[in-house]
């Protein structure tokens, strides 16, 4: 595999990885979640993001390569769904959307960098920014929820 493909595959099963680890923290905190509004909105985010893993996947699956099941802590991020974890044990609201936030912010840093390729096809590239673009407008509305918490 050249150079260029098996980069562009590697950071495809990165987003893939951050992508699964947003999935699994909106679900967990949809099944956690104190009111129906939240589960709703956290349910949509993690069925997103499920898109997302797909489309990246098959993605991946059209270089010929099988793509990693996207498994594994990957530091921030995954410290961020970790944190989520706490705030929804103690049913703290503010404290889970600020997990979020942090995750969010983590995926649009991840996304970044992957964009910064200057060799990405344009197809691969429309999809990651659409991508991103999605995540920024998901970050903003959480923000704009925690902003609304009274501490």
């Amino acid at each position: 595999m050249e150079d260029s493909n098996k980069k562009l595959i590697d950071d495809l099963n990165h987003l893939v990885t951050i992508c699964n680890d947003g999935r699994y923290g909106y679900e967990t905190a949809a099944e956690d979640a104190d009111s129906a509004a939240l589960r709703a909105m956290f349910t949509e985010y993690s069925a997103e993001r499920a898109e997302f893993v797909r489309q990246l996947k098959e993605e991946i699956r059209r270089s010929g390569v099988k793509p990693d099941d996207g498994g594994g802590p990957l530091g921030a991020i995954h410290r961020a769904w970790i944190d989520l974890k706490s705030a929804l044990a103690s049913k703290d609201n503010k404290a889970v959307l600020g997990a979020c936030i942090t995750g969010e912010k983590a995926a649009v840093n991840a996304y970044s960098s992957v964009l910064k390729n200057n060799d990405l096809p344009q197809d691969v590239r429309a999809m990651l920014n659409q991508q991103r673009r999605s995540i920024e407008e998901t970050l903003n509305k959480v923000e704009g929820l925690h902003n609304t918490i009274e501490s």
